[in-house]
């Protein structure tokens, strides 16, 4: 190399210590660096080109498949002669045949002595005196079939694996083919054309022109005419199987390959641009231009992700895991912010972690108390047939022999202390359906103690715990406010209509409580709903959704949201609606609207099964059809009344006087439930909120932290998790590995512009030869290098990369 290009070939072993950096640091980096990858076919040559560049042999050799792990080669100039592997730092080896056999143990350590392959990277640096300074990749070579351990694809695999290194637009592809195979079919060509389909980054080398038949010559491979390559094609003579045997010195070989190209009538007149000298000289110079044009954007990529870095790294800069007080503060600040995290959960909050997918924590809850419990007191209802049956009996039964002249007001309290008991079942439930959902909340704002596994157990145990602790409580003080109820009826309440109204008012009465606060036409519910059993009906199969617009006399169904084009609207008058089991073609939680008297509801159907996909949905729509008095039939255990026995309670009931009885008490019982469900309805979340909601805010706010250090364990909860370590080691790791990088790179200016960059400056072809002012370029410019000379055939410039 020239004296002119050695401020330039400096720029090589800056990136041979960058590499340097990233793999001693044990970090899998993202930046591509600029490398030569060796790419052909098995006994294509790759190895003798190798050894050629180094001039000794330390390839392994032999048949098949033999290079079976990606081999980073660093040439390195210098005064002494030897090898280091990055596996075996500071260990040099002086023995070329040493070299060799670490190779074959490397490689066979990993993917054992069966022919496996592995992507695994096997690092060399080579010093030497004869040596430019060069980075290469030597690759597996390309196979078909599979031998020994092989798996099936494994030339698959072996293309994957060259692919991932060529493909990086800052690799430079060495394709190598035999001269004396049809260059159309060659693999190392078709697969560097696959990654580099314009051809800016591949270089063609020929092997074996000497093993080619009489009378043929590969001269207008060479002049670029056959398979046109934008880098053109370099022809290399390696030493014959023979030669390997009988220790043939490369130096002979060099000069026995020099002799062939000057000797041979086709290729005298190109003898200067063929042979392993040759090849050497092109690839440093192709490289170093790559490298130099490459180093700009990597200082970008690099400060980029070293800016990225620098947030996370500041806390773990000047970080002691077995420091106590550093521990101390990090477990007040754990706990600080679990006691932040849960009462946003719980109250509320606009931050950006706002969940934008479901309900959860406070607002989870609220759906809980004004939607589900009032829905699963009106579910618990019984139904009215079995309802006046009772009436009747308990009437009759109080009245015994005699003949009742006035209705018994004990009817009217054993039948609504029946009512007033059932109510335990929701209460219960609801209470359930809280504790449930701050377990949720409690595990997802532990989520964040991550770090510290213990601490985040035992937060966890405590603070759940003293929920459950609550929630008996609660239990206790929900069944205490069914038993007042059940210890005295108030039959003077003010909203309570009275033994007097009950009888006169009986027909206004029967409708009261049926629809709560109903306005005539006002639109309860908007949404999208699935009707599941029309399709299924017309025999077309699963369901199809519509918008639904639900009031307080109608539901409505179009066929989007817009509302423009209605598909139906059905009065809800004396309808009822009941649960049904999923169907393998319904999606979601169904539900059906019908009419208990059998009649149709919509044309010629019975029902109307709906289907909503989330279970929150469904709840709300269920809730919402109890406010437009849409109310569910209960199902009794004995099953629904049959015909004979409604024929049965006529036959019992043709007393006019029972029947005013029995629809005096079923008024005055219905009067007085509406009381006592308004004001459970009222005191059970009250009761929840106050004992276990609010409580367990206190407890976390007040008492978790004295509960944790009560432990007497506080050392051992600190311990980070081996996952928050290897985070932790491997981004401070990742950070050094990018500023050591960035401090390499800044070298660069030094190298280009104090390595004879005034030498560099040769004038290119249609310049004058005045000389231009003097005007030193920017540490990130690159300098203008001297143009190659044309080669015969119209071969572009082989020595400078194309500016794209």
């Amino acid at each position: 190399m020239s004296a002119g290009n050695y401020g330039m070939e400096q720029l090589i072993p800056i990136m041979n210590r960058m590499q340097d950096v990233f793999t001693q640091l044990g970090v899998s980096n993202n930046i591509d660096l600029p490398q030569i990858a060796v790419v052909g076919g098995q006994s294509a040559g790759k190895s003798s080109v190798l050894e050629n560049f180094v001039g000794k042999d330390f390839l392994p050799r032999g048949s098949g498949i033999v290079t079976r792990r990606p081999l980073i080669l660093q040439l390195i100039n210098g005064p002494t002669e030897y090898g280091e592997f990055l596996h075996c730092k500071g260990q040099k080896f002086m023995d070329f045949l040493s070299i060799m056999k670490e190779i074959e143990d490397e490689t066979d350590r990993v993917t054992g002595a069966n022919k496996g392959i592995s992507n695994l990277p096997i690092n060399l640096r080579v010093y030497s005196p004869h040596v430019l300074n060069i980075t290469l990749i030597d690759l597996p070579g390309l196979t078909k079939l599979a031998v020994g351990d092989q798996p099936t694809d494994i030339g698959d695999q072996i293309k994957d694996m060259i692919m991932t290194y060529i493909c990086r637009e800052t690799c430079l592809i060495l394709a190598v083919t035999p001269a004396n195979t049809d260059l159309a079919t060659s693999d190392a060509l078709q697969m560097a054309r696959e990654a580099d389909p314009e051809g800016h980054r591949t270089i063609g080398v020929l092997t074996k022109l000497d093993l080619m038949d009489e009378g043929t010559d590969a001269k207008d491979i060479m002049e670029n005419k056959v398979i046109p390559l934008r880098r053109g094609y370099v022809a290399v003579v390696n030493r014959s199987q023979k030669d390997i045997v009988g220790k043939k010195d490369i130096k002979m070989a060099n000069a026995a390959e020099r002799k062939f190209f000057l000797s041979h009538p086709s290729y005298r007149h190109m003898a200067d641009r063929c042979g392993t000298v040759f090849l050497q000289k092109q690839l440093n110079q192709q490289l170093t231009n790559h490298i130099r044009e490459t180093l700009p954007s990597l200082r970008d990529k690099l400060q980029r992700q070293m800016l990225g870095l620098e947030k996370e790294v500041a806390q773990y800069k000047h970080f002691q895991p077995n420091d106590p007080s550093i521990k101390t503060k990090a477990m007040l600040q754990m706990i600080q912010h679990l006691q932040q995290d849960f009462e946003r959960a719980i109250e509320g909050s606009g931050a950006d972690g706002v969940n934008t997918m479901e309900l959860s924590g406070g607002a989870k809850i609220n759906r809980l108390f004004h939607e589900r419990f009032p829905y699963e007191i009106v579910k618990m209802e019984i139904d009215e047939k079995v309802l006046r049956k009772e009436i009747a009996f308990a009437i009759r039964n109080i009245h015994g022999i005699r003949v009742g002249l006035f209705t018994p007001d004990m009817a009217f309290e054993a039948i609504v202390k029946t009512q007033i008991g059932r109510l335990r079942e929701p209460s219960l439930k609801c209470i359930d359906l809280v504790v449930q959902e701050l377990t949720n909340v409690v595990r997802a704002v532990t989520e964040k103690m991550q770090r510290y596994p213990r601490l985040r157990e035992e937060a966890e145990r405590i603070i759940t715990t003293y929920i459950r602790e609550k929630e008996q409580a609660c239990k206790e003080q929900v069944m205490l406010l069914v038993d007042f109820q059940l210890a005295y009826m108030n039959t003077n309440h003010e909203d309570f209509i009275g033994f007097a109204n009950a009888s006169s008012d009986s027909q206004n009465a029967e409708n009261t409580g049926k629809k709560l606060g109903k306005v005539t036409n006002q639109v309860i519910r908007k949404g999208y709903m699935a009707i599941n059993n029309l399709g299924v009906m017309k025999g077309i199969g699963g369901s199809r959704s519509y918008w639904f617009v639900l009031s307080s006399e109608s539901l409505s169904w179009y066929k989007d949201g817009e509302e423009k084009e209605k598909k139906f609207m059905l009065p809800l008058e004396q309808l009822k609606l009941r649960d049904l089991e999923s169907s393998f073609m319904s999606r979601g939680h169904m539900f059906a609207i019908y009419n208990p008297e059998g009649r149709n509801v919509f044309k010629d159907f019975k029902t109307l099964d709906l289907s909503c996909e989330a279970q929150d949905d469904m709840d709300s729509w269920k809730a919402s059809f109890l406010r437009a008095g849409v109310y569910p039939e209960k199902q009794t255990s004995e099953g629904t009344v049959g015909e004979g026995e409604e024929e049965g309670e006529r036959r019992e009931s043709v007393d006019p006087q029972l029947e005013r009885q029995v629809e005096t008490i079923r008024n005055l019982v219905d009067s007085y439930m509406k009381i006592v469900t308004t004001s459970c309805k009222d005191q059970v979340p009250k009761i929840i909120m106050f004992l276990m909601v609010n409580d367990a805010k206190a407890f976390i706010n007040g008492e978790l932290l004295a509960a944790l250090y009560s432990t007497g364990d506080t050392q051992n909860m600190m311990e980070e998790s081996a996952d928050e370590a290897l985070k932790r080691e491997e981004m401070l790791r990742m950070y050094h590995a990018c500023k050591e990088a960035l401090n390499i790179i800044a070298e660069v200016s030094n190298v280009t512009l104090g390595g004879g960059a005034s030498k560099m400056s040769t004038p290119s072809y249609g310049q004058s030869n005045a000389a231009p002012a003097r005007r030193p370029p920017p540490p990130s410019a690159s300098p203008r290098l001297p143009p190659a000379r044309p080669a015969p055939g119209g071969l572009p410039p082989p020595l400078v990369p194309s500016r794209r």
